[in-house]
Parts: structure tokens; sequence; C-alpha cells
């Protein structure tokens, strides 16, 4: 059988992705490769094909789950994994995350405990990464100013369901499902743009400015809150206790009694 330049067999496929002809078998059993065209009793994969191939591999070598990659190009926003997905390309075991940050035990539990230090598979990962590393340093530094590793516990728990809370409403907001506030051709508009990349940067400034400019706020309120407390009280004051009696006299009145 002929085929066209945009024609090819599974092994020309496979020869010009650089990949085998089971690595792509394998793309198509998990549903990250789309199935070939027929073509009398013949296969044909063709431009797109080879596309997807080296998307895959982009975020294979990116250290994304096979989960991830499958939610990512099911969805059609691949754009998402240079924003809201992107990271280094350091790439760490837990075993090697501890070790390289020296976080001590405690901080460890600590993070895991809080969900603060979560399963890279959580955020579609093979691996922990650079962020991951320097969150431990951060708790090893917050630990050094004497912030005991109960404290840090519940700080952690505090963050990450106060923002998981806050993000949820974020992403109905963007997706639509929060309620009237886009106009059906507006939210097509923003979704069809992809612009998630460029977003992040802003949003991270954003909250930022809201995160500082709230606990300045509040600990203003909290310490005019404490200036303006009535002082305590004073303890009531104590009668005198009264002499003690002497043993032998007691005994003269009881006998003379």
């Amino acid at each position: 059988m002929t085929t066209t330049n945009d024609e090819w067999r599974i092994d020309d496929l496979a020869h010009r992705a650089g990949v085998t002809v089971d690595t792509i078998r394998y793309y198509q059993r998990e549903g990250l490769l789309p199935a070939a065209e027929k073509s009398g009793r013949n296969k044909i994969y063709g431009p797109a094909h080879l596309e997807r191939i080296a998307r895959i591999r982009e975020f294979q070598e990116r250290r994304f789950s096979l989960a991830a990659i499958r939610a990512l190009i099911e969805s059609q926003r691949t754009g998402l994994a240079d924003g809201v997905f992107g990271g280094s390309e350091h790439s760490y075991t837990l075993e090697e995350l501890v070790k390289r940050s020296g976080a001590a035990p405690e901080i460890v539990k600590a993070a895991r405990d809080s969900k603060l230090l979560r399963d890279p598979g959580d955020y579609g990962r093979q691996s922990y990464d650079s962020g991951d590393l320097d969150l431990l340093r951060g708790l090893i530094e917050l630990r050094a100013r004497g912030i005991p590793p109960t404290v840090l516990t519940e700080l952690g728990r505090i963050y990450t369901e106060g923002v998981e809370q806050m993000q949820h409403r974020v992403v109905d907001l963007f997706a639509g499902t929060s309620g009237s506030e886009w106009q059906p051709e507006e939210l097509e508009r923003f979704q069809a743009g992809d612009t998630s990349a460029d977003m992040l940067p802003i949003v991270n400034r954003v909250v930022g400015y809201v995160h500082q400019r709230t606990l300045q706020r509040l600990t203003l309120e909290a310490i005019e809150h404490h200036s303006a407390a009535p002082p305590a009280p004073p303890a009531p004051a104590r009668e005198p206790a009264a002499p003690a009696k002497d043993a032998k006299a007691s005994r003269r009145s009881f006998t003379t009694y």
C-alpha cells in the first residue's frame, strides 16, 4: 500500500516521533492518543498524531502523571501546563526532598499532617520539585524563630483549609458555574484565549497584596482592642491571718476551763 506524505503506518509514525511502536499502542490504551484512521485493511496515522505524541513526551519530561496529561489533553487546555501547573525542572523523592532541605522529622510531620506537603500525585506530578523544597525550608526558618511544631501544624492547617475554600470559589467563577457574573459570549471568549500562563503572576500579585493588607488591618485591630480593654480588677485584699495561739497557753486555758 502506498501512503501520502501525511499518511503513515504505525512504524512510520514511531520513526518520525522517535518512540517505539509499543509506546504508541500504550498511549492509545491509556487514552492519550486518538485511534488511527482506517484505510481499507490498514490503519493510517497523520500529523495530528505526531503532534500529540510530541506534546505527551513534553509533559512526561516535565514529570506530569499520565492522569494529568490525559486531563489536560482532553480539556484542550494544554496552556494550563505553563500557567497553573508550571513547575521547576528539579525532581525529588520524599527522601531526597527531606535530605536536601535538612528538615527535622517533626517539621516534615507538621507539613504532612497539615496537608501543606501533599503527595505529588495530587498535583498531577510524579515527584516533588523546588516548590516543595522551598516550603520545607520556610518551615525550618519559622521553627528557628521559636514556633513549635504543634503551632506550625495548626498554621498550615488554617492556610490549606482557608485557601482551598477560596480557590473552589475562584475555579467556579472562571468555569462560569458560580452564577451570572459572566455574559455567555464573554466567558466563551475568555476560555478560548487560554490566558492562564499570563494570568497567574498577576493574580498572585493581587492575592499577595490582599494577604498583606488584611494581615496589617487585623493586627492593628487586635492591638487596639487589647489597648482598649479595661484593666483587670485588683484581687480582693486578704484579711490578715489571726496570730497562732501558743500551744501551752491553749492547753492552760483548756485545763483552766
